[in-house]
C-alpha cells in the first residue's frame, strides 16, 4: 500500500497546472480570450485548400447558431447533432449543449435507430449531413415529432423541409449585429442533464447517458493534468465525434488547450492526409496502431539488409539490432511518413499489444493508453507524461478513485470508479441506473486487477466470462489476445457454448483469417478453404498449448467476413457475431 500512495503522491505534484471551467460557455469564453487569433480549427475549402478559423471566428459562430436556435424556440429543449466529423458538426455540438440537450447520434446507424432516440430523448431539432436526415424524412411517419426541425450541413442537397446551415448561421450573426444578447445571458447550471448519449455497448441494448457539463470538463481538466498539451499540438481527427472517447479529448480538451483541430477525410486517407496536415496528435483505437504498425514493419523489411530483418528472437524487434546512426535514419523516414510533426498516439477503446506500444516508443512516438467510459464522460485510467507501462490502462487520473471489488484470489474483480466524471444515470431508467450507482461509486461491469503501485489492469467484462461446470472463470479476451497474436488470423471472438442435454459450457470461437497473410506463408498460393481450416486448426492447437485445458478451443468456425463492430472498433459480443458460433 505504501507505494501506491507514494506513486500517488508523486503523480499529484507532477501535475500539469490547469485553470478550472465548470461548463462549455465558460470554457468557449476562457480560450477566446487567451487565444483569440490562434488557429482553432484547420479546414479544407471545396478545392481542397487548407485553411483557419480562428478561436474568435469559432466562438463568433457557435454564438450565431446558439442565436438563432434560441428564436426557433429551442431554448433548453433537446436538439440532436449526426454526421460525419466536421467543423459544423463541432459548432453545432457546442451550441446546442450550451442553447438545451445535446443529443450527440452515430451516424452508422439505421435510420430505425436514429428515429427511435429521437423519439426516446423528445428531440425538436436535429443538424446534420444530407444523408443522415434524408434517410429520416424517408421514415417520416415512424417520428412522433412532426414539427422536427432539420438543419442541414450541406449547401447543395436540400429537401425543402430542411433549414440551411449556413443561412442559420448568417441569420443569427444578423442578429447579434442587431443587439441580440440571449445567447450570451444563458447561464448554465453545471450539474443538470446537458449531454444525452446513447451507447450500444460490446454486451447489451443501447441505453441514454445523462452527461453534466462538470462531468466532462473535469474530464478535460484531469487529463489536461497528466497529458501535456501544447498550444502548438494539431489534433487529427479520426475517430466519430459522437463518441466521448473523441468529443472529450479529441475536440473539447484541444480547445481548451489552445491546440488546433483537423479531420480526417476518411479512413482510407489517412496517410495522405497526415502528410498534407502534418498533425502532432492522433487518438485512436489499437486496431488503428496495429495497421500503422503492420505497414512500418513491412517497409522496414523490405528497405533494411536482411541482417536486421531477419532471424529475430521472440522479444526481439528490427529497431534492437539497429546500429546508431541507421536507427535515427529509420526513426527519421517513419516520421516523416506520418506526417513529421507526429509526437503521441493517445489510444483507448480496447488493449494495445505491448510489443507494438513498444516499438513505436523506440522509434520515438510516444503511445499512452488508458481505460474510460461513456458513463464516465470518458476516462478513469491512463498513461501518464510521468508514469509509463505498456501493458497497462494506467494509473486513475486527477479527481478520480477506482478499486476492485470483491476480488478474487488472482485480485480479480468488478472495478469501481468515483468522481466528478461519473455519469447522472441512465436517461428514464432509474432501475437500471440503481444497479450501477450505489453509495458514489459506478460499477462498470468490467473486470481488472490493481498492482501495488496502482496500475490498473482489464482482464475482461462481466457480461463477457465464460463460468465452466467446475466455476472456473474464462476471460474470452485472454484467449482472443493469443489468437490474435499469431499474423495468419485477422480478427477473432471467443465465447461460451452450451450443448443440448448438457449443463457444462464449452469455449467456441470464430475466426477471421488473414488471406494475405495466409497465401505469403503459402508462398504464393491462394488458399483454399479446406487449407484455411487446416492452418487455423494448427493456430488453434497451438493456443490450447498455452493454456490450461479447462480453458481450450473445444471448436471454431473460419468466418468469410469482418465481424460487426462498434463505432470504436470493438468487436460486438451479440447479434450477428455470435449467430453462426
Amino acid at each position: 500500500m505504501s507505494n501506491n500512495i507514494s506513486i500517488a503522491d508523486k503523480l499529484r505534484k507532477k501535475y500539469h497546472k490547469c485553470e478550472e471551467v465548470t461548463n462549455f460557455k465558460e470554457m468557449l469564453d476562457r480560450s477566446v480570450t487567451i487565444f483569440k487569433t490562434r488557429t482553432a480549427f484547420k479546414l479544407k475549402d471545396e478545392n481542397g485548400n487548407i485553411y483557419n478559423k480562428t478561436y474568435e471566428e469559432l466562438k463568433q459562430e457557435v454564438t450565431a447558431l446558439g442565436t438563432s436556435l434560441i428564436e426557433k424556440g429551442l431554448l433548453n429543449k433537446r436538439i440532436a447533432v449526426i454526421g460525419k466529423n466536421s467543423y459544423k458538426w463541432a459548432i453545432s455540438y457546442l451550441a446546442a449543449s450550451i442553447v438545451g440537450v445535446v443529443v450527440p447520434i452515430d451516424k452508422e446507424l439505421h435510420s430505425d435507430d436514429v428515429i427511435n432516440f429521437m423519439n426516446v430523448s423528445k428531440a425538436e431539432c436535429i443538424l446534420g449531413d444530407n444523408k443522415n436526415l434524408k434517410a429520416i424524412v424517408e421514415n417520416i411517419e415512424k417520428l412522433e415529432n412532426r414539427n422536427t426541425i432539420f438543419i442541414n450541413f450541406d449547401n447543395k442537397k436540400q429537401d425543402e423541409r430542411f433549414l440551411s446551415f449556413t443561412l442559420e448561421i448568417k441569420e443569427g450573426e444578423a442578429l447579434t449585429q442587431n443587439g441580440n444578447v440571449k445567447f450570451d445571458e444563458i447561464k448554465i447550471n453545471p450539474d443538470e442533464l446537458r449531454i444525452l448519449l446513447f451507447t450500444s455497448g460490446t454486451t447489451g441494448n443501447a441505453k441514454g447517458v445523462c452527461l453534466s457539463q462538470r462531468n466532462i470538463c473535469s474530464n478535460i481538466l484531469s487529463t489536461y493534468g497528466i497529458v501535456k498539451v501544447k498550444r502548438s499540438d494539431l489534433f487529427f481527427s479520426v475517430l466519430p465525434m459522437h463518441h466521448t472517447y473523441e468529443c472529450t479529448l479529441g475536440f473539447l480538451l484541444p480547445l481548451y488547450s489552445g491546440a488546433s483541430i483537423c479531420y480526417c477525410d476518411g479512413l482510407r486517407y489517412i496517410s495522405s492526409n497526415m502528410i498534407e496536415y502534418h498533425p502532432s496528435v492522433i487518438l485512436c483505437v489499437p486496431l488503428l496502431l496495429e495497421k500503422m504498425y503492420q505497414k512500418i514493419m513491412k517497409s522496414m523489411q523490405k528497405s533494411l539488409p536482411e541482417k536486421y530483418t531477419k532471424n529475430l528472437k521472440e522479444d526481439e524487434n528490427i529497431v534492437d539490432k539497429l546500429p546508431f546512426y541507421l536507427k535515427g535514419i529509420v526513426k527519421s523516414k517513419v516520421k516523416n511518413t506520418l506526417g513529421g510533426r507526429l509526437r503521441v498516439f493517445i489510444v483507448g477503446a480496447a488493449a494495445v499489444n505491448p510489443q507494438i506500444a513498444e516499438m513505436f516508443d523506440k522509434l520515438g512516438l510516444n503511445s499512452l493508453q488508458g481505460y474510460g467510459l461513456t458513463e464516465c464522460a470518458p476516462l478513469v485510467a491512463g498513461n501518464t507524461d510521468f508514469f509509463k507501462r505498456n501493458d497497462s490502462a494506467g494509473l486513475p487520473i486527477p479527481n478520480v478513485e477506482y478499486k476492485i471489488e470483491n476480488p478474487n484470489e488472482e485480485g480479480v474483480g468488478e472495478i469501481i470508479v468515483k468522481g466528478p466524471n461519473v455519469m447522472l444515470g441512465y436517461y428514464n431508467m432509474p432501475e437500471e441506473t440503481e444497479k450501477v450507482l450505489k453509495d458514489g461509486w459506478f460499477h462498470t461491469g468490467d473486470l481488472g486487477k490493481i498492482d501495488e503501485n496502482g496500475f490498473l489492469y482489464i482482464t475482461g467484462r462481466c457480461k463477457s466470462v465464460i463460468v465452466t461446470k467446475n466455476g472456473k472463470n474464462i476471460y474470452p479476451e485472454e484467449i482472443e489476445s493469443y489468437l490474435n497474436d499469431n499474423p495468419l488470423i485477422s480478427e477473432s471472438l471467443v465465447l461460451g457454448v452450451q450443448k443440448e442435454n448438457d449443463d457444462e459450457t464449452y469455449v467456441n470461437a470464430q475466426i477471421f483469417p488473414n488471406i494475405e497473410a495466409i497465401t505469403e506463408y503459402l508462398k504464393g498460393t491462394v488458399p483454399t478453404k479446406e487449407e484455411i481450416k487446416k492452418i487455423m486448426s494448427n493456430v488453434v492447437s497451438n493456443v490450447n498449448s498455452k493454456i490450461p485445458n479447462y480453458k481450450h478451443i473445444k471448436n471454431f468456425i473460419v468466418r468469410d467476413k469482418e465481424f460487426e463492430k462498434t463505432t470504436t472498433q470493438k468487436i460486438k459480443r451479440y447479434g450477428d457475431n455470435i449467430k453462426n458460433n
